[in-house]
Parts: structure tokens; sequence; C-alpha cells
């Protein structure tokens, strides 16, 4: 924003009810440049209508993937080239999906911003996750299929092989994220995963840079890794496993110092702070800012894996908004992860303030 809007908008916010014949005496500019700057306002989101509404504070906006969860857990030691007698769980899925739920039931207001078909996979999907998350911002399209993700469990509950069909969100393109700016700009923090189009996440990752709005990238996969630009400033916070971290720099990562190294490339894409999971092995953090450490993971009973790194995402979240250091802010994710694995389900329904304060102080 120039000089002259900023001070059209703290007029506005001083008097919501202030007519353009006011603003244009006090700015001292003609009430047709008045309605021009009012109209740039509007566009960028700045401003909701003509009627001088100040976009509501909307939390986390979640933008990205939103799919049905399918997971096999093998019996006994999984034997591939025949039949492995297994158990079966379906569930609501998808990294942005994911973190909202988790979010909103930590008590972080959420919103969802994702694509789904008309279909029952899609009704499914969006009455599931109402109860936690405002998922008016969702795209429903006729003649398509609601993403799935299966993945197929070894007995201890760690994936060996997933599959995803994701080919809807290849429909989304730049004009629904416009059509969606003014509550995204409004938004404390942004939160986005790597399904849809490449053009569109580089879209977002430049717009959040330009107004100012934090954003937090959460990779789905190693593939999805290669859709992001090779800039990446705008980017408050980069949190991904080992493998993603290795696609993203073209790094190997096979030393505890490697990860550090790793980490330090993301830094110079131009991502602030960097997170990189090392599963059973914690975590390590790294900030443009100087901190950086490691963050070892308690020994628990797994029951499985699936969820655990979106847990992970929306408890630094949570500590970022409640104003937690890197350091703490990862220790409330890692404490997040902690009750996710120790569910069956992708999100887990013991997951509230209470229970993640509880957690925290038993670990940390």
């Amino acid at each position: 924003m120039n000089e002259k809007e900023k001070f059209i908008l703290q007029l506005i916010e001083n008097n919501p009810f202030i007519s353009q014949a006011e603003l244009s005496e006090k700015t001292q500019l003609s009430r047709s440049a008045v309605a021009g700057y009012i109209s740039a306002l509007v566009k960028s989101g700045k401003l909701l209508g003509r009627a001088y509404i100040l976009p509501k504070n909307n939390g986390v906006v979640c933008i990205g993937g939103s799919n049905i969860d399918r997971k096999l857990k093998v019996q006994k030691e999984l034997v591939y080239g025949t039949s492995n007698p297994s158990e079966t769980s379906i569930s609501c899925g998808g990294v942005a999906r994911n973190i909202s739920e988790n979010l909103g039931r930590m008590g972080i207001p959420s919103s969802l911003m994702t694509i789904v078909a008309d279909d029952y996979e899609g009704a499914f999907l969006l009455e599931e996750t109402k109860p936690y998350v405002d998922v008016a911002g969702t795209m429903m399209v006729l003649h398509q299929t609601t993403g799935t993700y299966t993945a197929v469990l070894n007995e201890e509950g760690d994936m060996a092989i997933a599959l995803a069909d994701m080919n809807i969100y290849e429909m989304i393109d730049t004009g629904f994220i416009e059509k969606r700016w003014s509550q995204i700009s409004s938004a404390e923090m942004v939160l986005l995963d790597t399904n849809f189009p490449e053009e569109v996440l580089a879209y977002i990752i430049r717009r959040c840079k330009q107004e100012g709005v934090p954003l937090v990238i959460s990779p789905v996969s190693s593939p999805k890794v290669k859709k992001l630009p090779r800039n990446l400033e705008g980017t408050t916070w980069y949190i991904s496993n080992k493998d993603e971290a290795e696609e993203l720099t073209g790094m190997k990562i096979e030393k505890d110092g490697d990860f550090f190294m790793a980490a330090e490339a993301i830094i110079e894409k131009g991502a602030e702070n960097v997170v990189i999971t090392r599963g059973k092995e914690g975590l390590v953090y790294y900030s443009q800012s100087g901190g950086a450490g490691v963050i070892l993971a308690p020994h628990i009973q797994v029951d499985e894996v699936t969820g655990a790194g979106d847990a992970l995402v929306a408890g630094v979240i949570y500590g970022c908004m409640n104003g937690f250091n890197i350091e703490d802010a990862c220790k409330v994710g890692m404490t997040a992860s902690i009750i996710a694995l120790q569910s069956g389900q992708t999100v887990s329904p013991a997951l509230n303030k209470h229970k993640l304060q509880e957690t925290y102080k038993s670990y940390f």
C-alpha cells in the first residue's frame, strides 16, 4: 500500500461510517481520487465491499488438499508379490485439511480452501470437517472424483507404499485464489501444501510476500516439492521431512550435520525458518535469525505414523500464534505429533488444547 492508501484505511478504521466527502476533505483529494483508492483497497482485500467493512481476522487459512484416506495395515510381516491379511480403515485426509482440523481441535480458528467433487466422498469430507473448520472457501465440481490417498502400512504402522489419485487439483487456477484473496490477506497466517499446480503455488507465495502475510509451506511429498518455485522469499516457515528436503535442495542427507546444511540451503532460498523432521530421531530447526538446534523424539508406543507430520505442522503454528520462540514452537509441534502417533486415525480425536498442554508437560 502507498501512503495515501494507508491514510485512507486508517481513517476508515477509526470511523467505518465515514463518507467519501469526509475522506476527500481529510485527505485533500478529490472525491473521484478517493473512490479510486477505495476501489484499489477493495480489490486488494484490505476492505470488503462498498460499505467499508474491514475484513475480520481469519486465524489460519489452509490452502491445499482434501481427500479420502484409505489405510490398509498388514497383520503380519509385509510380503510383496502375494496377498497379505490386513485391516482397513477410511478417514478424512489431505495435508491442508488435516492441518486445519488439528488447528481447530486445538482452539485456533481455521478455514480451508480446497476442491472436492460432487460425490459421496466430497460430501463426507465436508461434513466431517465442518465441526472444526470453516469450509466455505471450498469449491465443489461436477463430473470429477474427489481425491483419494491409499496407504499400505507394515505391521509396525510405518508406511510401506502409498498411492494417490489427486487429478482433481489440476482444476485449480489463480482465479480460484484471486476470488478468495480478501480472506487470505486478512489471515494471521496462511498454510500452503503442494497439491495445487505450480503456478498457483508461486502466485500465493509471491502475494503473501508482497502483502506481508505470514506463510507456512508443508510439502505433500518428494515429487510434489518440484512444484515449488526456486525463490521461496515470503515463506515464514518451511516444514518438511528428510526426503522432501533432499528433493528441494538436491542434497543427500546422511549424517546429522547434513540436516543443518540442507536447512541452511533452504534458508538461502528465502525461507525464514526451516524445520526438517527425522522420524524417530526427532527434528532439526534452523532460523534466518541464527537459532538452530535438535529436538529428540521421546520413545513412545506408535499406533501408526499417518498424519503425524500434519499434526506437527499444526503444533508449530499453534506455538507461533501463541508467541513461542522457534525451539518451543517445535516442541509443541513434537507434542502434537506424539498425540497423533498414538492414535489409529489420521487426526487424533483425543487432541484438544488441554490434551496438548498435558502431553507437553509430560515430555518437555
